[in-house]
């Protein structure tokens, strides 16, 4: 385990590692201007977090593998965030038509990519996204983005549930504050997913590119 996942000693039977698979995707969660602009109410202070997931992106181009990305979308005046979004007012900044809520520059999807868009924290919930990885092959999802302690999380124990090998990169993802950011990676190496350096999933990737 990385050692930034946290500090404390894994407890015995926990933190067991999974293997990548041979048929990997990339998604990068939710890398939207909102929380790299310091005047967004979501600024999460992810800089670098973003110039990471990049060099992922650019890595996961060259290997040829399928990449996602999500993002989230309201419809401004309606329902469609449901409690969620009664919960978090914030989250109007996804409304459409939202600067907030357009791709990071260095993030922006290309031809043959898929976006996903989402109205809660899971990129699986009420999406196509598990059907498209079946429809490809997949047997393992690297996930990259925003926040570690939310869609993060969610989509990886989501990634889990419906029987892909989640693939955390620890560099390549982003939380408001380093508390739920080192707790989360912490118990999701614990129980649910690998959480690998940067060097680790490029040093991977790069091995699918040579085939």
């Amino acid at each position: 385990m990385p050692e930034d996942a946290g500090n404390a000693t894994m407890d015995p039977g926990f933190g067991n590692k999974l293997d990548f698979g041979d048929r990997p995707a990339l998604i990068i969660v939710d890398f939207v201007r909102a929380y790299l602009d310091p005047d967004s109410p979501l600024y999460a202070g992810v800089e670098q977090t973003c110039e990471n997931c990049s060099d992922l992106l650019s890595a996961a181009r060259r290997a040829g593998i399928p990449i996602f990305h999500s993002n989230v979308s309201y419809e401004p005046g309606t329902d469609d965030g449901g409690i969620f979004k009664k919960k978090l007012p914030l989250l109007s900044v996804f409304d459409r038509g939202s600067p907030l809520a357009e791709f990071a520059d260095q993030l922006q999807p290309e031809n043959g990519e898929i976006v996903i868009t989402k109205q809660y924290a899971s990129a699986f919930f009420a999406t196509t996204l598990f059907e498209s990885l079946v429809a490809a092959g997949i047997d393992t999802l690297i996930i990259a983005g925003v926040t570690t302690s939310g869609c993060i999380r969610a989509t990886a124990v989501d990634a889990i549930q419906h029987g892909f090998i989640p693939v955390v990169v620890e560099d390549a993802v982003g939380d408001r504050a380093p508390g739920p950011h080192k707790a989360n990676l912490y118990d999701l190496q614990a129980k649910y997913a690998n959480v690998v350096s940067q060097a680790t999933a490029l040093d991977y990737l790069e091995k699918i590119s040579q085939r």
